[in-house]
Formats: structure tokens, sequence, C-alpha cells
């Protein structure tokens, strides 16, 4: 403080040098100046990092997390007084040496104005959500909401709640996380949405991919090619369409923009489409949003607009790890009989999907998850596996579920001790969160051969009952799979709770 003139003040748990430095004038830098800084040794403090992070440019705040105990949580937000310090930081010190065997994760931090808000009834419309959150919460200035992809007089279920500040998401969100809240009768869930994510000017305007969304399920490629080739026959170079979104690639930037201006709100198919600039992903970001397991980009290396990157993170309501999937277990439901019957010679063998059985055929989340994607026309989930070490010593697994087609991905707040356990849990959370009831399984002790009344001594091989060993899932802990990346995933939001 004395070498720089900065103040330092310490409040709700963060420690404050600077904001604003000295002989500052005006408003605060905009959007897109602060970043985050992760994996920070906990015993060192502003002495050892403002040096090193005032390297790159002149720094307006830097916050640092603290513990009751004195010790540094682990991470930092720094602010500089422009984007291009903050850019200049990320390229500079993402994954620098700190110390000996020491390394800095530093990534982009974006105040979040906007949460997303699950398990809202489907017949109702924009007008009456936003009127609704109006008159429970403070400060809303939007309500994005989505048609359902089969049927366009329905919403998805959800919708993205757009604040004037990140305080006054902030402030909504403590009111309305504690899961018992109602609209219309239904308890919804909240969280966060995704942060938008930044391409650079010079990038975009490269980009000669349109982004096109909101399309019938039945709307084939042919069909959107013709579409955006009637102001200029032949500008299209091909079209990639995935459920009810497509990539239109065009030869020419200037027949792109043309054709965004032409579509955008025009019917295809008799619904309305929104047509916008696809944002590309370059390869190191893709490497860090994949390994973040926050699956917003698809197999054409672009991102999913703004609007639809808002992905919820882990659920209100806490999941316990009980001998059964309670959690999705539908009491009304009989029993899921398991049976063990001989494989004798002669019998015969039809080869059959497993997307052709009933649910009552499943006993496992996963396999349920799997069924569920398909029956909706959606890609497989995918499964981001992270680890932390407990107090103990033991490793500590966690899978993060991501759902291409929703543009969502879940994460449950437990982890366990067995990888199987852990992926069975986050299947369960994403059904969960996806309003989806899983009526089973029964417990595995109950697996026995006709005529029998107990079959522990015939369990499959590998087979055990469903116990689960598990911790809760803590905001300090850090994330990692084998990249320093992972820490991230529970600070981005700005909030050091989920």
């Amino acid at each position: 403080m004395e070498k720089t003139g900065y103040s330092m003040v310490q409040e709700n748990g963060q420690r404050k040098f600077g904001g604003p430095p000295p002989g500052w004038e005006g408003s605060p830098p905009p959007r897109g100046c602060e970043v985050f800084v992760g994996k920070i040794p906990r015993d060192m403090y502003e002495d050892e990092l403002v040096p090193v992070f005032e390297r790159v440019g002149r720094i307006y705040e830097f916050r640092l997390m603290m513990e009751f105990s004195g010790e540094n949580r682990g991470y930092a937000f720094v602010m500089y007084t422009t984007k291009e310090a903050a850019q200049q930081a990320i390229h500079m010190l993402d994954n620098f040496e700190i110390r000996p065997g020491k390394f800095v994760g530093v990534c982009v931090s974006l105040d979040n104005c906007r949460l997303f808000i699950g398990s809202i009834p489907k017949e109702k419309k924009k007008e009456e959500i936003l009127e609704e959150m109006k008159k429970v919460t403070e400060g809303v200035v939007d309500v994005i909401v989505y048609p359902s992809a089969t049927d366009k007089t329905k919403n998805r279920g959800f919708a993205f709640v757009e604040y004037e500040s990140h305080k006054a998401a902030a402030m909504a969100r403590r009111k309305l996380i504690p899961g018992t809240f109602q609209l219309w009768g239904h308890t919804i869930q909240v969280d966060w949405a995704e942060p938008e994510k930044d391409v650079d000017e010079e990038t975009m305007q490269r980009v000669k991919v349109l982004y096109v969304r909101n399309l019938m399920i039945s709307t084939a490629e042919e069909t959107i090619r013709n579409e955006f080739s009637k102001f200029k026959p032949g500008a299209v170079e091909r079209v990639k369409k995935l459920t009810d979104y497509a990539f239109v690639h065009f030869y020419s930037r200037d027949d792109a923009i043309t054709a965004m201006h032409f579509m955008n709100g025009k019917s295809i198919d008799g619904s309305n489409i929104e047509v916008t600039l696809a944002k590309p992903v370059n390869k190191e970001s893709s490497r860090r949003y994949s390994q973040k397991g926050q699956g917003s980009q698809n197999s054409e290396g672009f991102l999913f607009q703004n609007k639809d990157d808002g992905n919820p993170t882990t659920p209100t309501r806490p999941l316990s790890l009980p001998a059964r999937l309670n959690s999705h277990h539908n009491p009304s439901s009989p029993e899921v009989e398991r049976y063990v019957y001989p494989f004798l010679p002669g019998i015969n063998l039809a080869a059959i999907s497993m997307y052709s059985l009933k649910l009552g055929h499943f006993c496992s989340a996963v396999t349920h998850l799997d069924y569920y994607c398909n029956k909706n026309n959606w890609a497989p989930p995918e499964y981001y596996l992270f680890s932390t070490t407990s107090q103990d010593g033991k490793l500590l697994l966690i899978y993060r579920v991501v759902i291409t087609a929703t543009r969502s991905s879940f994460m449950p707040d437990k982890l366990c001790t067995l990888l199987e356990d852990a992926k069975e849990l986050a299947a369960q959370n994403a059904l969960w969160n996806l309003d989806c009831t899983f009526c089973g399984p029964t417990s595995l002790n109950s697996l026995s051969p006709p005529g029998t009344t107990s079959g522990n001594s015939l369990l499959p091989y590998g087979c055990r009952p469903y116990s689960y060993p598990s911790y809760p899932l803590s905001p300090a802990l850090p994330l990692v799979n084998g990249s320093h990346v992972a820490q991230r995933l529970f600070i981005s939001n700005q909030s050091p709770f989920f």
C-alpha cells in the first residue's frame, strides 16, 4: 500500500486492493476487463500477487478471497483498466508458474446478470413469466423463453431472466434458491446461467457461418439450403442441422450478412426462426470448454449463441445416496422384477435396440438418461470427470453431465469414492433437473432366480448393493481433471458458490 498508493479493505470474505486506484476519475472499467485467477497457493498474498499481475497492465482492483483463518481461498479476481490488459493477462499468465511447481490459471471473468429458472409450466408465455418474475424479484430487464422443439405453442420448461446488474441477479438468486419458492404452484429450480462466451471482434469479422435456431425438428437440411439461397442462388456452401437448430455456411461473408438480415424472423415450415452469426471457437478455447464440461460447443466448431448459453450448474435440492435411487423412484410404480434365467442351448435370440425397451427394464440412471435423450432425438449425454482430494487423503470423483441438445449441464452436490457411483449419481441428478421421473431401481439385493426368495449369493459378477460412501461438495474444494482450468468450474459466475 505504501509503495503503490492503493487502499485495501477487507469485507464479506474478500480483501479489496484498489477499486478505484489512486487518481482514477470517471466510471469503473466496462465488462470484459476482469480476469479470474485460480489455484493460488493458500499462503500467498497481495505482496507477491500484485507485482505479477501489474506487469501486463494497470490494475483497477484486485480482490483476493479470504478464509476466516487468514489464508486465502485459492482464487482472486483482477480487474484491469482496459480489456486489452485483461486479454494480455490471460495470454501471458494462464498456467504461469507463480512458485516452483505451482501454476495459476487465468481466464476471463464476467459479471453474470442472468439466472436460469427451471421447472416452469410449459404452457406459460414470455409475457406471463416476465410479469411474474417482476413481482417476486427486483431489477428484471428481460426474460428469454424458447419454444419446445416438438410443440412450438409450449416453452421448454425453463427460461433465462436478465437483470440490470450482477448484484440484482445475486439478490434474486438468494431469494429464490432455497428450493421452496413456487410459481403457479410449481417449485422452480434457480441457478446462475452460463456467462456469455466472448469472441474478439477481429475473429467475428471473418465469420461466414449463420446460426439458425427455432427450426422444426422435421425441417430438412435441403429445405434450409433452399430458403437461404433464395436471395442469391449458389451462395450457400453447406448446411448442418442438429435437432431444432442449424449452421448455414456461406462462400462469402457479405452473402452471410445479407442472408442474416433477410432471413431473421422468417417462417420455415410454420416456425419463425432466429438467425445470428455463429461464434467460432479456437482450439485452445475448445479444449478449455470441453475440459470444464460446459459443452456449449458443437461438432461444427461454433459456440451456441448467447441466449442459449445459460446453463444450470447444480440443483437447489440436495441429493442423497440411498440404497436405491429414491430421488427418481415413483412409489406408485410397481417394483422392477429382477431375475436370472439359465441360458440353454437352442434358445433363439433376436437382436434388438435398448431404445425399444420400456423404462421398467432399466435399473440404472445412466441407462435411463441415455434412453431419455434418444427418445427426444437428442445427442447422447456427455460425461466429464473431475476429482479432488478429501481431508483424509482419499481421491474423490464427480461427473458433470452435458446435454448438448438443450445447452444445459448438471453437476450433483456430492462426491464419490468409486467411479461407477459418481457416474450414476451424475445421471440421477441430470434426470432430476430435466424433471424426468425415474422409476426404479430395486435394490440389487433383490436379484434372484425364479422360485427363490433370496438372491444374495447369486449376484452377477461385479454387482453389489447400492451403498454410496459420499462427501458433500464444498465450494472450497478445488476440482481437477488433469488441468488447472477445472478449478474455474465453481467460481466463474462471480460467486464462491454454485
